[in-house]
């Protein structure tokens, strides 16, 4: 038997349920929301910003160390760093075996032109040869879903045996400079850089060059007629600046560093297509002038 002075229960018109939030308490939370993630989202993109440049300067080092590994297997013999761009070479003799486009050449997406050339052997990590934002493609390229091409990084062509662009054991593009095509002719190692990212618009082969200023008139001896020299200085390939106004750059002694650009010449927009180089120098020239004194030494 139930007793009834103890157990009642409360007629159901008599429950509440919680209150809800109002309007106004909503718009509140909704703004409170939207101020904090105007907050952080800049902060969240410094933070991958930071990342993809670290991650980029481990690709360099990674390189680095494969090339020297490459000389150490090879007497103290560098890689070959030829022309491949304007010619119908290719071999997977040298350290890579591709040419980068903005059409849907496979020389874009083939990892065997990595893998398979010289350096392939050496390099454990397969995203070595590519900036992680480094995200550049052509329309073109993009209406065909691709989402990245392979290649981020070439190598400095004082570098190196350059092939048919040698002559008397200097190279034709900088004939006063020493051109390096062992280990042990690298008398300051820290000093002459061996890889960096490169501007998308830049690169096409692994051959990165320029040139100190000849006189007047010289006749290019590289790549297209457009490639001339007049005297002046200019930039015939860029370096890349994905990482606030930074690239990453590694050395013959195998570090590697992010290196910050002062000039407007230096950073330049991605242009697919827009045949915008050589770039004219118009301003203190202090980054021209580090790439180049970084690439070589005069010979005496």
């Amino acid at each position: 038997m139930i007793n009834s002075s103890t157990t009642r229960l409360r007629p159901h018109s008599a429950r509440r349920d919680p209150p809800g939030f109002t309007l106004i308490e909503l718009l509140v939370v909704l703004a409170v929301t939207g101020i904090l993630a105007a907050l952080l989202l800049p902060t969240l993109a410094k933070a991958r910003g930071r990342a993809e440049a670290m991650g980029c300067l481990n690709n360099t080092r990674q390189l680095a160390l494969s090339w020297l590994l490459y000389a150490d297997d090879h007497d103290g013999a560098l890689p070959y760093n030829l022309v491949l761009y304007g010619t119908s070479l290719r071999t997977n003799l040298n350290w890579v075996n591709n040419v980068m486009t903005w059409d849907l050449s496979s020389d874009n997406t083939n990892p065997a032109t990595i893998t398979q050339a010289s350096l392939g052997y050496y390099i454990n990590n397969p995203t070595a040869s590519l900036c992680p934002s480094d995200r550049a493609l052509s329309t073109v390229q993009m209406a065909a879903g691709w989402t990245q091409r392979i290649r981020s990084y070439s190598m400095n062509a004082m570098v190196g045996n350059v092939g048919p662009y040698t002559a008397n054991g200097y190279n034709i593009n900088n004939p006063t400079y020493q051109q390096y095509f062992k280990l042990s002719q690298i008398t300051r190692p820290a000093d002459i850089f061996v890889f960096l990212d490169e501007h998308p618009d830049s690169i096409n082969d692994g051959y990165f060059l320029n040139k100190d200023a000849g006189p007047a008139n010289q006749p290019p001896s590289y790549g297209p007629s457009s490639y001339t020299t007049g005297g002046n200085q200019e930039w015939l390939h860029l370096p890349a600046s994905y990482h606030n106004r930074n690239a990453a750059f590694s050395f013959a002694d195998g570090h590697a560093e992010l290196h910050h650009w002062v000039d407007g010449e230096t950073v330049q927009p991605i242009q697919p297509d827009v045949p915008y180089l050589p770039v004219a120098i118009t301003s203190s020239g202090i980054d021209f002038q580090w790439v180049l004194s970084h690439m070589s030494f005069q010979i005496n």
